[in-house]
């Protein structure tokens, strides 16, 4: 039986999963690493301490599902996505730290552009929105603040942690990504699918520093031999949350999935042409299979998973993240109290970098239990707004919501979404669909699995939550959820 390892690199870990030709996971392994916060609004992590962590948990994956590198037919990758890495391609040593997704420190320089009027052209090319969140102002900032970079850029290599992987896993033989990561660089033409050089120029960034964009399910090279034990086809690269919509079989325009991790991510198939959006979400390549390019409308909210988190280290509500459920069904509804997790800005549909998180409606009569309901409401809150913006996009009613995600086990979570979101959420069996993604790619190009309908069969319901609560009711509550969401805006502008 054929089987294949997907290297799943997240923002908090690095995970290995195996699966065989049904889909089923035959073993995993995990491991965190150190998140580092130099100053507020900062995020970075160690470039060498992913690479070694997530080589360590694809060795361990294999010992546990007692196999050999030889007895995998392929290797797929699936990263968080708009993280940055320089590194010098003659001692494959990063410059600086990896600069994160969540990091802010470019918003200054996304001001600036705006103001020069450049975020149409951004808009048009690239589908996406001026903000710090992607991968360009942070290689701009690279360039320009860490020494000896821009001097030496002849030699550098950029990547996103899907490039990074792809660099170690080759022995430095290949600097590669696919189109998924590409596209969330502000730098990729969404219609050319080119780099372009106008926003290279825009941004400072010199082309010679770019990978090579390669389809999301092709074979890109064999691993170094002695990583694993045996070369291995690396067959598969995307996103995480395209490698999630991909695993979720959302291969139909009009489905929709969303994760719930660090934050959430919603992204809706819309076929073979891009979608552009008027309420601020972002046009962006599903997946490349073949010469087909497939996209997707994608909503990003910033803090989801992290409020929970919140919960527990910041407040010391909870001893660990499982326990928030229990102690938001210690009481029926959140007693009037909102929390809108900003933490690091607003994401879709507000993109609102200066918004930080607000707490109202407390009162002498507020417990923890009702603060846990609230922060699982703010969740809810933000997937049900970017999924209406998606209906209004795309001109298609949301017929259901697949759902994936470390809270996506959280069955008050699933019913509060489906109550205020007002659609079935449907929780499929096997939820490390991320994971799954990657390897129903890398497997589709080395013959595990033939085509997508073969894979489209293999996914199953494990529940689905269907809406119980009063419309009524839920348009009120949004309505008070919106009044809190305006005044936690623009707060540190």
């Amino acid at each position: 039986m054929p089987h294949v390892l997907a290297l799943d690199q997240g923002t908090t870990s690095s995970r290995a999963i195996v699966f065989d030709e049904s889909g089923a996971q035959i073993a995993t392994a995990q491991r965190e690493f150190q998140q580092i916060f130099p100053q507020p609004g900062w995020v970075e992590h160690d470039p060498r301490e992913i690479w070694e962590s997530q080589l360590a948990v694809a060795r361990e994956a294999l010992k546990r599902a007692g196999l050999a590198a030889r007895d995998l037919a392929a290797l797929g990758i699936t990263n968080q996505r708009e993280t940055v890495v320089v590194w010098d391609r003659r001692t494959g040593e990063p410059v600086t730290n990896a600069i994160v997704w969540q990091d802010r420190r470019t918003a200054g320089l996304c001001d600036r552009l705006k103001s020069e009027g450049r975020e149409p052209l951004f808009r048009q090319r690239t589908g996406l929105v001026l903000d710090p969140y992607f991968s360009g102002t942070k290689i701009a900032w690279i360039l320009e603040n860490v020494p000896h970079v821009r001097a030496n850029a002849g030699r550098l290599a950029f990547g996103t942690i899907d490039s990074w992987l792809i660099w170690n896993l080759t022995g430095g033989a290949l600097h590669a990504t696919d189109i998924t990561n590409a596209s969330r660089t502000l730098l990729w033409d969404l219609h050319q699918e080119n780099w372009d050089d106008e926003l290279l120029g825009l941004l400072g960034v010199p082309r010679a520093l770019l990978p090579a964009v390669r389809s999301s399910s092709e074979v890109y090279a064999e691993t170094a031999p002695g990583l694993l034990g045996a070369a291995v086809p690396l067959a598969g690269v995307a996103g995480d949350q395209q490698a999630a919509l991909f695993g979720q079989a959302c291969l139909r325009p009009g489905m929709v999935k969303n994760t719930y991790g660090t934050g959430c991510f919603l992204l809706m198939n819309t076929g073979g042409e891009p979608v552009a959006s008027r309420h601020e979400l972002l046009t962006t390549p599903a997946w490349r299979i073949g010469e087909r390019t497939t996209y997707a409308l994608e909503g990003s909210v910033f803090v989801a998973g992290a409020v929970v988190q919140w919960l527990r280290d910041g407040l010391g509500l909870i001893r660990s993240a499982a326990d928030v459920e229990a102690l938001a069904a210690s009481v029926p509804d959140s007693g009037g109290v909102v929390l809108v997790p900003a933490f690091t800005g607003l994401g879709a549909p507000h993109w609102d970098p200066y918004a930080r998180g607000a707490l109202m409606g407390i009162t002498r009569g507020t417990t923890a239990g009702h603060l846990a309901r609230a922060a699982l409401e703010g969740i809810a809150f933000q997937v049900a707004d970017v999924l209406a913006a998606m209906a209004a996009d795309s001109g298609v009613s949301v017929a259901e919501l697949r759902v994936d995600g470390g809270a996506a086990a959280n069955d008050l979570l699933m019913q509060l979404q489906a109550d205020l979101a007002g659609v079935p959420v449907i929780r499929p069996r096997v939820q490390e669909t991320t994971a799954l993604g990657a390897a129903y790619l890398a497997g589709l190009a080395t013959g595990v699995w033939k085509d997508t309908d073969d894979i489209a069969a293999h996914w199953q319901v494990e529940r689905t939550f269907e809406p119980a609560l009063d419309r009524d009711e839920a348009a009120a509550r949004r309505a008070r959820w919106t009044r809190a969401v305006e005044r936690a805006k623009g707060w540190e502008g």
